[in-house]
Parts: C-alpha cells; sequence; structure tokens
C-alpha cells in the first residue's frame, strides 16, 4: 500500500498487500499479453494470435488471481524456473550453502553474465537449499514497458536508479539505495546484486569498488567506519558459471564494435531481448558457488573488491570450453566442445572471434592469478 511515509517507496519491492493489484494491472496490460502470445505461439497466423489473447489473458487471471503474497509469487515463479532449466541447462549444480546460517540475511554479490539468469539462479539455489529468497536489484534502463517493472517488482525486484545524472539527482538516489539495502537487511530480507554496473561481456568479473561506496553510504552517515559497517552487511560472493553463454556473440559483436568502430549504441528493446534469449538460450552446465560471508573486511573499496573477486574467481566453475579457450593443452577437451567453440566463431567476422574467446578464456586467467 502506498505511504507517503515511506521513504523507499520509489525504488522497493512489493510488499504483500500489493500484489493482487499488481497481478491486476498486468493481466490488463495488452502489450503483457501481446507478448506471451507472441512468445508461446510464435508459430501461430496473427488472427490466431488475435483470438488466443482473451483466453489466455481469462487463464491468467484465473491461475494468478489466487496469488496474494510475495511468497506465494515466489513459488510460482520457482515452478516457472525450474521448468525453464530443466529445458535450457544441462544440471544446475549449488555449492556452498553449508556454510550460510537459514536464520540470517546476506548481501549476495554475484560475478555479472546474464541479466535475469544471474539473480533467478541465485535464488533458485536459496530456495531449492530451503533459505528465503533475496531481494534482487535491477537497473532503470530495463524498465521500457509498464508490464516489464510490474513482474520485477513482484519478483522482490528493487530498482536502482541508474538514469539518474545530475549530481544532486544522483546523491539522492544512490543514498536512498543504499539506506534501502541496509533496511531490507536489518528487516531480515536477503539482497543480491551484481558486482559492477552491466553485465561482464569479456569474462574479468571485476568488482567495481564504486558499487560497494554506494552500500557504505548509509553506514557513513552513521559515522560508522567503512569495515565495521560493510561487515555488519554480511557480504557473501557468490560465482554463477555458465557452460555455454547464449549471449556470446552479441556480447562479442559489442565489444568490436566498442573497440573498433567508434562505439556501439543499443537498439531501443535490445535489453529485452538479451533478457529473453538468457532465460530461453542453452545454457548447458550451470553452477551457483557461494562463499562463506566475509568477516576480515578491508579498510577500503578498492581493497574489499580485490576480497570479493577473489572469492569469486576461485569459486568459479571451469568447463571444458574455458580450457580450450585459454589453449590449456594439459586438459583433455572433448571433441563435441572443440566443434561447439568452432561453430560459434564461425558466426563472427573474423576480426571479433577473439572476443568470444576472451570471454571463455578469461575466467581460466582469473582463476590462476588467485
Amino acid at each position: 500500500m502506498t505511504n507517503p511515509n515511506d521513504p523507499f517507496q520509489a525504488i522497493r519491492a512489493y510488499h504483500d498487500d500489493e500484489i493482487p493489484a499488481a497481478i491486476q494491472r498486468l493481466v490488463n496490460d495488452p502489450e503483457f499479453i501481446s507478448a506471451i502470445v507472441n512468445h508461446r505461439f510464435r508459430q501461430s497466423s496473427r488472427w490466431v494470435k488475435a483470438l488466443l489473447s482473451p483466453v489466455v489473458k481469462l487463464l491468467l487471471k484465473r491461475k494468478w488471481g489466487r496469488l496474494n503474497t510475495v511468497e506465494q509469487v515466489q513459488q510460482e515463479v520457482e515452478v516457472y524456473l525450474s521448468r525453464v532449466l530443466n529445458e535450457t541447462t544441462d544440471g544446475v549444480t549449488i555449492k556452498g550453502v553449508e556454510q550460510l546460517s537459514k536464520d540470517t540475511p546476506y548481501l549476495f554479490v554475484s560475478n555479472h553474465r546474464d541479466i535475469a539468469m544471474d539473480p533467478a539462479l541465485v535464488n533458485y539455489a536459496l530456495h531449492q537449499s530451503g533459505f528465503p529468497t533475496a531481494r534482487i536489484a535491477f537497473g532503470d534502463n530495463l524498465l521500457k514497458k509498464p508490464s516489464v517493472t510490474e513482474l520485477m517488482k513482484l519478483n522482490k525486484g528493487f530498482i536502482v536508479n541508474r538514469s539518474a545524472k545530475a549530481p544532486r539527482q544522483l546523491l539522492k538516489a544512490l543514498t536512498t539505495l543504499s539506506g534501502y539495502i541496509k533496511h531490507s537487511l536489518d528487516d531480515g530480507h536477503s539482497i543480491w546484486i551484481a558486482q559492477r554496473e552491466g553485465r561482464a561481456k569479456d569474462g574479468l568479473d571485476k568488482t567495481d569498488p564504486a558499487i560497494l561506496k554506494m552500500f557504505y553510504m548509509h553506514g557513513k552517515s552513521q559515522q560508522q567506519s567503512f569495515s565495521d559497517y560493510m561487515k555488519s552487511l554480511r557480504i557473501v560472493p557468490v560465482a554463477i558459471s555458465y557452460e555455454n553463454d547464449p549471449c556470446d556473440i552479441a556480447k562479442a559483436t559489442e565489444l568490436y564494435h566498442r573497440e573498433h568502430l567508434g562505439g556501439y549504441e543499443k537498439a531501443e528493446m535490445e535489453d529485452i531481448a538479451s533478457i529473453i534469449q538468457g532465460i530461453t538460450g542453452y545454457k548447458g552446465r550451470v553452477t551457483v558457488n557461494f562463499s562463506a560471508p566475509i568477516s576480515d573486511v578491508p579498510d577500503t573499496p578498492a581493497a574489499l573488491a580485490e576480497c570479493i573477486d577473489q572469492h569469486i574467481h576461485t569459486h568459479y566453475q571451469l568447463y571444458p570450453i574455458n580450457y580450450l579457450a585459454a589453449e590449456r593443452s594439459d586438459k583433455k577437451i572433448p571433441e563435441l566442445c572443440k566443434q561447439t567453440l568452432k561453430q560459434k566463431l564461425a558466426e563472427l567476422p573474423e576480426e571479433a572471434r577473439d572476443y568470444l574467446i576472451a570471454n571463455y578464456a578469461n575466467p581460466v586467467k582469473n582463476a590462476m592469478q588467485q
């Protein structure tokens, strides 16, 4: 329910009492219904899709009309996500959760390879292991459609205001975000956030110290030291490893354009297309590996960023395609893996191929440096 005294109203995830109205807005959105029909019945003619739209709307109203709490929405999401993972992966391996307490909220900081699947996989791993799921951060650059905003906030998503540019506006946005993260943790809710703004398209997985400075803004306002405050957040680095990156061709293309053709301008709905490709594309084997909470917190954002990177690089699961790309002759590479990489490279112009190779090779180089 809207509360004029809620300092986080503009960015926070929905509360239980807001779920029914949000679902009603969603199923009454013609664009949302059309998107579902076009995805599920993409081979059908236009007139068939027109006939199906009211049927899909009615079915969704019946199915989702019984959802009244955040937890019920999470259970519905888990059913859909399990089906997606069964269809698009060769299995998800979960590691490290035994180091965590089910009664303690954590700030999960993971590497960022996929817009939607990274937080989805962290929450899937938590749910499968009997933990409460986390609230998830997403950039306002993704909010191209009202239905996307509804879906994100229904699914425990909160908004990171990446569009704020003016100094005063940016300071306010970061201060609010920092306060919301601390408020959520104090209220018993875990948080997921990526280690950097934007996906790592080169496989380097480096934490941006600016993210950690944002975390600290609330603590600084309370005159707490950096290390003491960051320790109170219970930061847990998470390494997410995809054997196959469904967006690897697009990532390599973008990096090539940026570095050799003077820049890269995204199409209007390119982020949404990346989300769909990341969800529906083949991922091979996937590993979600949780580190223990960082207890010995360094005194500076840069040093803490290095600490998080060390955990992520050490716990990143390497697959044969990573060793092949890194030219590790000491590793036995299956013939199918060699053919897979060869086919990927064939889809790119020769000048862009090194970027795709780097995306798979750099995790090996990261691990060797630890």
